[in-house]
């Protein structure tokens, strides 16, 4: 997809668009050749209204000089109810929800002259009810004679809206298949040569120790508003605690609190038997907390820095990182080579950098970090979000090995089949309060995207 986004050159063969040979070397070349590409981690500046977002890079002038902000208003009022997209101008960017950000990015593309469009992994935040909508819009961008090219490790929806399937595998096309005649089963296999993979845990390995307690947990914005409020709950070892909502209503909020990113107001944050309430990032992560955090570029890595520098990120006070008051290098490369080889990391080597990974890898490599040193608490937000199946059953298999060992989760995730598979308990969390217990062996996906959005908190 970058190679047809223009952001990677091809070694050979050829693109054609409408037949025609075309050859990119910028974004821009592709942009003007009417291919448009909406990333998974999108691409707004948050201080930026929905109007300054979409025309940023392409400003309409009036008589060559002044901004003309009519006409581009106007312009994406066109596009946005010719294509049902119901977006909003003026409204900043920062107080969309992430469905709302996506058909943002959608309007982007099309405000160019798009009618290709690529979309990475577009569901990989959304809901079901904002899944159903997105997939709306992208039949009524069909219905308009757009193109759309769409990656997904998400086999259900793939046969719900492609045309046409085509299963690449390490880099090589394996398979171009009709969605009637082909089973989710088969896709799986035909993308890592094994059945589906599944999040269910049958067994429990819950214990009455507790190893997280969170009490009265409350966090407040700069300017006052709260936005987590009053949230008390215990994790146990062995013990996956599943946290539920739409994206927006506290949870990354909670996540920092807890790791100590960010103040808050706390009647008792205890790790084991230790108050940890005054401690440092660094400490908590010293005294047993592991962190996979949301997003795996802002958060989890230095992209342009080599795979065994990345193994260090957070852990560089202990061994195999640190002897003494210096960094180890053999011994940070060597847990290096460890993680890639148990955690199947697929790299030329530990010298190259992280941007060079697949996302599924670059996560492999979070996931490997973080289960180093023998955590006790595994806060992990989104663990596997926008990985591809084997990947993702791969992080599914290491959570589950740990939490038998006797690793207490905090699960955060937009995956409502991953939230119930995994989860020994769950949660769901609106508007910052945790609003319902759920009990993960009799909810349907459904019934926990209703709790989400508060139709139906007493599930």
């Amino acid at each position: 997809m970058k190679i047809l986004y223009g952001m990677q050159r091809p070694d050979e063969g050829e693109i054609r668009v409408d037949g025609s040979p075309v050859s990119f070397h910028t974004p821009a070349d592709a942009i003007s050749a009417g291919i448009g590409m909406v990333h998974q981690h999108f691409m707004l500046a948050d201080n930026l209204t929905v109007l300054e977002n979409v025309v940023l890079g392409s400003e309409p002038r009036r008589g060559g000089l002044a901004l003309d902000f009519a006409a581009a208003r106007r312009k994406i009022k066109e596009i946005s109810d010719a294509y049902g997209l119901g977006v909003r101008p003026d409204v900043p960017v920062e107080e969309l929800g992430v469905g709302d950000r996506q058909r943002v990015e959608i309007l982007k593309v099309l405000y160019r002259g798009a009618r290709i469009l690529i979309l990475d992994e577009p569901t990989a935040v959304l809901v079901p009810h904002e899944v159903d909508e997105l997939f709306d819009n992208l039949r009524g961008l069909v219905r308009e004679g757009l193109t759309i090219l769409f990656i997904s490790h998400k086999l259900d929806e793939v046969l719900r809206v492609a045309d046409a399937i085509t299963v690449i595998r390490r880099g090589t096309t394996v398979a171009t298949v009709d969605p009637e005649g082909v089973t989710s089963r088969k896709l799986a296999e035909l993308m890592v040569g094994s059945e589906l993979p599944s999040p269910e845990t049958r067994e429990s390995t819950v214990t009455d120790v507790v190893a997280l307690s969170v009490r009265d947990l409350t966090v407040r914005t700069g300017d006052g508003r709260t936005v987590v409020e009053n949230v008390s709950f215990d994790i146990r070892k062995g013990e996956v605690l599943g946290i539920a909502g739409v994206e927006g209503n506290g949870q990354a909020e909670l996540v920092e609190a807890i790791m100590g990113m960010r103040p808050c107001e706390v009647a008792a944050l205890t790790l084991g038997d230790a108050d940890i309430s005054h401690w440092s990032t660094l400490r908590r992560r010293a005294g047993g907390i592991g962190y996979i955090p949301e997003d795996r570029h802002r958060h989890g890595l230095l992209l342009e820095s080599p795979l065994w520098e990345n193994r260090i990120l957070g852990h560089q006070t202990r061994r195999p990182n640190v002897r003494g008051p210096w960094i180890d290098r053999a011994g940070a490369r060597a847990d290096t080579q460890r993680i890639v080889e148990d955690y199947d990391v697929r790299t030329p080597g530990i010298d190259v950098d992280a941007a060079a990974l697949s996302g599924g890898n670059q996560q492999k490599l979070i996931v490997g970090r973080e289960m180093s040193g023998d955590p006790v608490l595994l806060i992990a937000s989104h663990p596997t979000r926008g990985v591809d199946i084997g990947a993702q059953a791969a992080i599914w298999d290491h959570l589950r090995t740990a939490r038998a060992a006797g690793l207490a989760v905090l699960l955060i995730s937009a995956d409502l089949d991953e939230l119930i598979g995994l989860s020994d308990t769950l949660k769901v969390i609106l508007r910052g309060r945790i609003v319902a217990d759920v009990d993960p062996a009799n909810v349907t996906p459904e019934q926990l995207g209703s709790a989400m959005t508060g139709a139906g908190e007493g599930v």
